[in-house]
């Protein structure tokens, strides 16, 4: 289950004036022909834009290639890459591969759910973070690792991961 919480910065965060949503909608769409191949790639260019695909994006994307609605609710719960309602805008991984569990990978994990005060699949209430455990870097030689957005760190420890999850909410 997901945390979003009921604050005022998540609240507008998830606000999307109707108009808005239309208008990145039929931009979204536009280079597209409505061929029901064309799905996957619609949802990854929802999911890029939004930040998940939300609701009245999958009504609009089956009304667009003539397919049920079940059919787009189907295929973005199918892939994992697809999130259904918001996450943070910083996404953080914890590699729970065989050489990070053996080095402590599942102590980095918890550090990390300490830190942000979320569990697994959860994002923090004001939707800054988000905590995805995977099951390999691919890293191996820098176990235990951890991914922030784009940037890996290996070799963590603990303290490492208040030192980087600090540094980052200081935006440097």
């Amino acid at each position: 289950m997901v945390n979003i919480a009921t604050t005022d910065d998540a609240k507008a965060i998830l606000a999307e004036p109707a108009a808005d949503f239309d208008s990145q909608m039929d931009q979204i769409l536009s280079p597209y022909k409505g061929e029901e191949g064309e799905l996957i790639p619609i949802l990854q260019k929802v999911q890029l834009e939004f930040g998940y695909i939300p609701e009245k994006a999958i009504k609009r994307i089956a009304k667009f290639l003539g397919v049920p609605e079940v059919t787009v609710f189907g295929v973005a719960t199918f892939y994992a890459q697809f999130k259904l309602v918001p996450t943070g805008r910083n996404v953080v991984r914890v590699c729970r591969g065989t050489a990070c569990h053996v080095r402590g990978g599942a102590r980095i994990l918890k550090e990390v759910e300490k830190k942000l005060g979320i569990k697994p699949g959860e994002s923090t209430p004001d939707l800054e973070y988000a905590l995805e455990p995977v099951a390999c870097i691919g890293a191996c030689a820098l176990a235990p690792t951890m991914v922030v957005n784009n940037d890996t760190y290996g070799k963590m420890t603990t303290k490492k991961v208040s030192e980087i999850l600090d540094r980052d909410e200081q935006g440097e």
